[in-house]
């Protein structure tokens, strides 16, 4: 799969990627079930992970419900849940969707294998089912995301960038994703491609639940088991662990250690401005939301995704799945203006409260 260069423009179209697989297993699903005969006045059941990151509940669902309201004339609807990070609840949720009628579903799931069974289930209902962020094993119809190694690449490069020669005089410690979210897995897969042989990873952790709090635990465990003079760096998977790991950096005293991030959530663009975070992977989620929307109406009402989703990816159960893969950047303190103010996600000042004021004025962010 071709992987999309590092740091591509965030108002750039989807990247294509090199049809996998055969189209003959997954294909286009014109022809899920009752949803043929649906016209505008159809019901999007739309299932999110967890609301510890602050992206899903801020920015995901309302993007989603406003592409959907304006794609059916605002006669469709959403009905949404939020499993808070219990795959046993998400997998009761979408029975309750099924139970319910909607006539397809939006599913980021929290564990990527537990969700395959509910999944079979709604298709077995005619319902056909979006994998949404996470590519969700079982019979799928379409799937929209980023290129997550290309997220664990920029990461690891902007690490590399930010330590300069100081790589090869201490030691990083990795802090991964959940082992439950296949996402995880590519982001820790592009993050190794980039930092093996350049720099000692000193200790690494897959990050149960992506909890700020687990990760700084993890911190906290790195640096007595190491020692504070020999970290360098951290890669962090995303901004909520940054959050926990930096913590944990400063109750042992240590400065100018430069961790990466993912995300753009605003507290992580605000540790940006103050220096405390180094970067963190901006990913325009208006771009995803809307494809998602896309795809959705479009299978409801039992049409064609050829003109959505022009490339294909294979899951662990599924082969040919029709795909839209968004790119990503790599956000830092120089390219604030240029992303996440310049679509809309944040104002100068949402970002630039009180404390953070004098480092705004200092990198020119008014």
């Amino acid at each position: 799969m071709r992987r999309a260069a590092f740091a591509i423009a965030a108002g750039a179209m989807a990247v294509s990627l090199a049809a996998c697989g055969s189209a003959a297993e997954s294909g286009d699903k014109s022809d899920s079930g009752d949803s043929a005969a649906k016209g505008d006045n159809i019901k999007v059941g739309l299932l999110l992970p967890e609301n510890q990151t602050a992206r899903y509940e801020k920015l995901d669902k309302p993007l989603i419900e406003k592409k959907v309201k304006e794609l059916t004339n605002n006669k469709g609807e959403v009905v949404y849940a939020n499993a808070k990070q219990d795959a046993s609840l998400q997998n009761q949720q979408v029975d309750t969707m099924v139970t319910n009628k909607v006539d397809v579903l939006i599913v980021d799931a929290v564990d990527s294998k537990a969700i395959a069974g509910s999944v079979k289930k709604a298709k077995d209902a005619g319902i056909p089912v979006v994998a949404y962020d996470r590519l969700a094993e079982g019979p799928i119809d379409a799937y929209t995301s980023f290129d997550n190694v290309t997220v664990g690449k920029t990461q690891g490069e902007a690490l590399l960038q930010a330590l300069g020669a100081k790589a090869k005089s201490g030691q990083i410690v990795m802090m991964n994703g959940s082992s439950t979210d296949p996402n995880a897995a590519m982001f820790k897969e592009g993050a190794h491609s980039v930092l093996d042989g350049k720099v000692k990873i000193g200790r690494e952790y897959d990050t149960k639940e992506w909890k700020p709090e687990n990760a700084n635990a993890n911190m906290e465990g790195a640096i007595s088991a190491l020692g504070k003079d020999k970290i360098v760096g951290v890669y962090s998977a995303n901004d909520g662990m940054a959050g926990g790991i930096i913590t944990a950096l400063k109750a042992a005293g240590l400065k100018n250690i430069p961790v990466t991030g993912q995300d753009a959530e605003l507290a992580g663009v605000q540790r940006i401005v103050t220096g405390e975070q180094y970067m963190s992977v901006y990913k325009p989620y208006p771009q995803e939301a809307n494809v998602a929307a896309e795809m959705a109406v479009a299978l409801a009402q039992g049409k064609s995704l050829d003109s959505i989703a022009k490339d294909k990816v294979d899951s662990p159960t599924n082969k040919g799945i029709p795909s839209v893969i968004v790119p990503v950047v790599s956000l830092t303190k120089d390219n604030i203006n240029d992303t996440v103010i310049k679509d809309g996600i944040y104002t100068v000042q949402e970002i630039c409260t009180g404390k953070y004021k004098a480092a705004c004025d200092k990198i020119g962010l008014k």
